[in-house]
């Protein structure tokens, strides 16, 4: 109960907060590329059940619906701008919706893609599953892009173990710095 509080009193400042930058970034993602400014991702929530995570279109429209790394060439599937939101995390700042209608936490496991198989798996094989997916999270602080799928499960059941709202607010600090030095960002 103390984290859902949590949540809604930081979900409803930082749209606040954010408010500027959201609309910025909606107006831009409309003019530079034909399309929606959000892209609405089938993700994997707790329980491992799919809901429809918002994100500031940063792919063409025909991108495949695949984790990035796993495109041949994913720069060109990029806007003229995606770059830049990725890379400024700006394209999850729509994630902020999904804390308030509470599918998502501001901290948990990262919502895996519903194709992912394989990460959808490890996580139910040590419990993760019960967890509300974060708009960041332990494995997103450790490595993000750049750690493979079981260290992340790692990562996930070191956070199911010690989660705490200390933890939380920790993990939230340094999802900021990482963000402002633009660390564990591939594209």
């Amino acid at each position: 109960m103390i984290k859902r509080i949590f949540d809604l009193a930081l979900g409803t400042f930082s749209l606040i907060l954010f408010g500027i930058p959201l609309t910025v970034v909606f107006i831009a993602v409309r003019i530079t590329s034909p399309g929606p400014a959000l892209y609405w991702s089938k993700r994997i929530g707790k329980n491992n059940e799919i809901f429809l995570m918002p994100k500031f279109r940063s792919m063409k429209i025909n991108t495949p619906q695949v984790a990035t790394h796993l495109l041949a060439n994913p720069d060109m599937y990029l806007t003229s701008i995606g770059s830049f939101i990725r890379k400024t995390s700006l394209d999850e700042l729509p994630q902020l919706l999904s804390v308030l209608k509470g599918d998502m936490s501001f901290v948990g496991p990262r919502p895996a893609l519903f194709n992912q198989e394989d990460l959808i798996a490890l996580r139910t094989a040590y419990g993760i599953e019960k967890l509300k997916p974060g708009i960041t999270g332990w494995a997103q602080i450790n490595g993000r892009d750049e750690i493979p799928i079981p260290k992340k499960v790692e990562y996930d059941k070191y956070y199911l173990e010690n989660q705490s709202l200390t933890f939380d607010i920790k993990i939230i600090i340094l999802t900021a710095i990482k963000v402002i030095k633009r660390d564990g960002i591939n594209h």
